[in-house]
């Protein structure tokens, strides 16, 4: 099998279990607590008593207008994935509330609420990850994550967010706040499933007159890379050497000995490092070994 056949393979069963989690958190935690949510409906719901229009109308425009400017702006694999997905979740949620219909899972809202986020988010992440949309209010973050960078789950957070408030308007402010709950949930498991699978690490910036040794230590004994900086120090002028490198978590404690029996005094500042990507990090041991292949042949 070529790695285009499995990698679209990959995409589909992505779409269509992300498509099955957020209708098992639909209809089991949103539908029977009335949780508010975002999307099309949300907006439909909370707009209709102040502009008096038909819900239906409003839901259809957004939808279609919103996947216009998904296709145009996003491509034709977004395309192809959200017609994917408009097909197989409107399915989903008719086979579960027809095969467990009488299955309750919880009275509490706000039970419901988080638990309607965490499978929104597992969802939607699966989806996010193979750059694909369950379709409506999922596209204008996407759209502005390509262009802006800005964190997907930020701006999903947002704009359900935003829907949730102005459904406060028909529900009151109670029900807008347990819908929030859900909101700042669904954000947060987004985030992880769409890391999930990077190695933790950490980034460190070290100051020391004892760079060149640090550095070896860093190569030879972690077998990491380190890049150095030249630096001015604000106090005295002094120019010197800053080196900056980026290990893995379970490296960091042994990377720190290290440094502290080269030089006690050293000054270094550490960062989580959310994602990296490269050689001994993501990239895969097949990609890695046919760039050496590449490297060799030339």
């Amino acid at each position: 099998m070529s790695d285009r056949i499995r990698r679209m393979l990959y995409e589909v069963i992505c779409v269509l279990i992300g498509n099955l989690i957020v209708s098992f958190g639909v209809t089991f935690f949103i539908l029977p607590s009335n949780i508010l949510s975002g999307g099309t409906a949300g907006i439909a719901v909370a707009l209709q008593p102040i502009f008096h229009i038909p819900p239906t109308i409003v839901i259809n425009v957004l939808t279609i207008g919103l996947f216009v400017l998904g296709s145009l702006c996003l491509g034709k694999a977004f395309f192809f994935k959200t017609v994917l997905s408009a097909i197989v979740y409107p399915v989903f949620i008719s086979l579960l509330n027809i095969f467990f219909s009488d299955l309750t899972i919880t009275h509490n809202q706000l039970l419901a609420s988080i638990y309607a986020g965490v499978c929104t988010g597992i969802g939607l992440g699966l989806v996010y990850r193979v750059d694909g949309s369950t379709g409506g209010m999922d596209i204008p973050p996407l759209v502005i994550h390509k262009f802006t960078r800005l964190p997907l789950s930020l701006l999903v957070m947002c704009f359900d967010g935003a829907t949730v408030l102005l459904g406060a308007v028909v529900y009151g402010i109670e029900a807008s706040m347990i819908g929030l709950v859900s909101v700042f949930v669904c954000g947060q498991v987004i985030n992880k499933v769409l890391i999930f699978g990077s190695e933790a690490s950490k980034t460190l910036f070290i100051i020391s007159p004892k760079w060149k040794e640090i550095r070896d230590v860093i190569n030879h004994e972690l077998d990491r890379g380190a890049t150095l900086v030249p630096a001015i120090g604000g106090y005295s002028n002094e120019e010197r050497m800053m080196v900056m490198t980026v290990v893995k978590q379970k490296q960091f404690n042994s990377l720190q000995r290290l440094i502290t029996n080269i030089d006690p005094q050293a000054f270094f500042v550490v960062n989580d490092a959310n994602e990296v990507a490269g050689a001994g990090f993501t990239l895969s041991k097949r990609y890695r070994d046919r760039n050496m292949e590449k490297e060799f042949s030339e």
